[in-house]
């Protein structure tokens, strides 16, 4: 969408060589509209020669302005106010600004220096963290290539990193529990994301386009994966999907041309809802250097599911859990303890249940399970 906006603003301009995007003042190189008794920061605009003219260097907006001897505060940024201003490096937003548009900073590769004035009374930029956040709801709305997200985040708004070229790595802290809808879209630069062990849910098109990235460890606390959540990560060599996952969005991984090694920890595919187009073919249509590997003794299972086994040159089961692992989130806990009672009670048989390797699945393997975690 942020390339489509860019892509049909520059369109109008063709079509339209004097179209100006109006503003009704500028003061000291910004511009306003009006709105009541307010001013709203907003974009520079399109001119005759097609080129679109945004803001560079560092911009300090202040909390009030005067026009035609009329002094009006500043309240808000309007909607793509600086999108696409691709020589901007810093921001100073005063405390009377309450309302942020949406893709406001998008696509600015340059911008370093992200500062909230303190006492602004939705907004902040804590621990200096070089981001927007919204204080009430501890989401961070908007990021740049020198954010550092403070343990206070609980989750990553959408697009707040969108076409964030310069960001280079990024380390998601435990704090957080969900990564929005195109959260890190188009961050060309990424080549190292740490997601922690606390994120539930990854949006749709939440790393799209990231080309820099070669691997991705998705935690085994993630239970939902969104559309097109690394589509086009035409860098990306091998992910690692949790035994958590139970919803799986259409085209993950599509037109990621590199992906040579899925490790697929999911033990029973019935309860894990799958989109179309989980992992698509490269140009030359063929699939043979790319292998899916799963649980000891799920290969079967996963070569008679149709979302699985069209993509893959071979299924191999060659994964091995942990030791008293027997859900397959890689750890072992009292949620194995449950795993175990449950295939109890449905009579299910399964070597990765029979803890202790007596060939049956009974009160010792409970007790099994409980001896690990007691001596861990």
């Amino acid at each position: 969408m942020r390339q489509f906006i860019k892509t049909t603003i520059l369109l109008l301009a063709i079509l339209f060589p004097a179209l100006a995007v109006a503003h009704d003042f500028e003061v000291d190189g910004i511009c306003y509209n009006i709105n009541g008794n307010e001013a709203t920061v907003t974009s520079k605009g399109l001119y005759y020669d097609m080129f679109f003219v945004g803001y560079s260097g560092s911009v300090v907006i202040p909390a009030t302005v005067t026009h035609n001897g009329t002094t009006y505060p500043v309240t808000s940024i309007d909607e793509i106010a600086f999108y696409c201003c691709d020589r901007l490096t810093s921001i100073d937003i005063p405390n009377s600004i309450t309302e942020i548009g949406n893709f406001t900073f998008g696509c600015c590769p340059e911008l370093a220096s992200i500062v909230i004035e303190s006492g602004n009374p939705r907004y902040d930029s804590r621990n200096n963290c070089n981001a927007i956040i919204e204080t009430a709801d501890n989401t961070l709305i908007v990021g740049c290539k020198n954010t550092i997200i403070p343990n206070s985040v609980t989750s990553i708004g959408g697009w707040a990193f969108s076409y964030c070229y310069g960001l280079t790595s990024i380390t998601i802290p435990n704090s957080v529990t969900a990564i929005g809808n195109g959260a890190f879209e188009g961050c060309i630069g990424l080549t190292s994301v740490d997601i922690s062990n606390s994120v539930t849910s990854i949006g749709r098109y939440a790393f799209y386009n990231c080309q820099g990235l070669t691997s991705i460890n998705i935690p085994n606390s993630v239970t939902s994966i969104g559309n097109y959540a690394f589509f086009w990560c035409t860098g990306l060599t091998s992910i690692v999907i949790p035994n958590s996952v139970t919803s799986i969005g259409n085209e993950v991984c599509k037109n990621c041309w590199d992906l040579t090694d899925v490790y697929c920890y999911i033990a029973d595919l019935s309860g894990v809802s799958c989109g179309n187009e989980l992992f698509d073919k490269d140009f030359s249509s063929d699939y043979s250097g790319r292998t899916l590997h799963v649980l000891k003794g799920t290969a079967d299972a996963y070569r008679a599911d149709e979302n699985w086994y069209p993509y893959f040159g071979q299924i191999v089961d060659d994964l091995m859990p942990v030791h008293g692992d027997v859900n397959g989130d890689r750890e072992v806990n009292i949620a194995d303890v449950n795993a175990v009672i449950d295939l109890i009670l449905a009579g299910n048989y399964t070597a990765i249940g029979d803890v202790n390797g007596d060939g049956e699945i009974n009160i010792a393997d409970i007790n099994a399970v409980i001896d690990i975690i007691l001596d861990n």
